[in-house]
């Protein structure tokens, strides 16, 4: 587990995800939990920087929430991800909301072709689910495979943006 700065939560009408940033920027996004977690810190004291990319991530949160994309981004950090998880990240950003792709698609765009697994592994250990949509990334045939915020979570975000499965 990396070494957080701050974990903020963000309310939404699905619950209270929980954002954790590092000095570099959003390090996690998890999902609502039935318990809210005792760590989290109070939106005052922060610094200034971190402040505004919390802002930054709750407002994207809820925009892809509500089936519409978000003007910008906070700094990802992906320290200690590997070179070929983060190309598989930065290709999943290129999938527009409302579109999917395979996980075979990925594979290819990454110029991995044999590589279908581990890109559905590098989907899996993306630690910024929604905001790097690895919900618009399907299995063969259109089928959902899995998702880390689990099946339920990929529909209804999949949902959302209009896409039919």
């Amino acid at each position: 587990m990396k070494n957080h700065c701050f974990e903020l939560t963000i309310p939404t009408p699905d619950g209270e995800f929980t954002a954790r940033y590092s000095e570099n920027g959003l390090a996690e996004l998890n999902f609502p939990v039935r318990r809210a977690s005792s760590r989290a810190a109070k939106p005052n004291g922060i610094p200034a920087q971190i402040a505004n990319w919390h802002c930054t991530t709750g407002a994207s949160l809820k925009k892809i929430l509500n089936g519409t994309e978000p003007e910008n981004l906070p700094p990802l950090d992906w320290n200690g991800a590997t070179e070929f998880q983060k190309s598989v990240w930065r290709q999943m950003q290129k999938i527009a909301l409302g579109k999917t792709k395979s996980y075979g698609e990925i594979a290819q765009a990454i110029g991995k072709p044999k590589a279908v697994r581990a890109v559905g592994g590098a989907c899996g250990a993306n630690p910024i689910p929604v905001l790097v949509p690895c919900h618009r990334v399907l299995a063969a045939n259109k089928k959902l495979g899995g998702f880390s915020g689990g099946l339920d979570w990929k529909r209804s975000l999949l949902a959302r943006e209009g896409v039919a499965i």
